[in-house]
């Protein structure tokens, strides 16, 4: 196993003018257009951005302790509370920090920080079907494709289909 070279830590009032930079350049998969407000520094000073919920945490560099990015997660249900909740991850890595892998350890680490908190069997991701760098990341980050949930997203003034992918409880190793 090689040595990691990712981590993820809470997001502190420190990274908001970092916070507000990406959101200025987002991947183009990740631009809804008209965009976003600055994150809120208020929240940001209360504590960390996790609950019961949903959550962020910053994805960063080991070796100089540079952020990369976020990762974030919402909670979502498939039948009644508690026993099929599952998550839905999502990823937003800095243009300099993709293609680099930084990326299928923070969604592996994410899986696992998910799962060792809570009792959720599932982690699901989905993302655009053109996005084939983020598929190839959660496929070699453990992620089973599952399927294609056409035409559910409206970005960039058009309806995209999303490839949905997954990892369940028995599939991380000593969680």
């Amino acid at each position: 196993m090689t040595e990691p070279r990712v981590r993820l830590r809470d997001v502190t009032i420190a990274d908001a003018d970092q916070l507000d930079a990406w959101s200025a350049d987002p991947s183009p998969f990740n631009d809804f257009g008209g965009g976003r407000d600055p994150v809120d520094r208020e929240a940001l000073a209360a504590g960390p951005l996790r609950n019961e919920h949903n959550g962020q945490l910053i994805v960063e560099l080991i070796e100089g302790s540079r952020a990369l990015g976020t990762v974030s997660w919402h909670r979502v249900g498939y039948g009644p509370p508690g026993g099929s909740d599952a998550w839905n991850m999502g990823i937003e890595l800095a243009p300099d920090a993709r293609g680099h892998g930084y990326g299928v350890e923070a969604q592996a680490l994410l899986a696992r920080y998910l799962f060792e908190n809570t009792s959720a069997n599932r982690v699901e991701a989905q993302t655009d079907i053109e996005n084939i760098a983020e598929q190839r990341a959660l496929e070699k980050a453990g992620f089973t494709r599952e399927g294609v949930a056409r035409g559910s997203q409206f970005r960039a003034g058009a309806y995209h289909d999303l490839v949905t992918y997954s990892i369940l409880r028995s599939e991380v190793e000593s969680v």
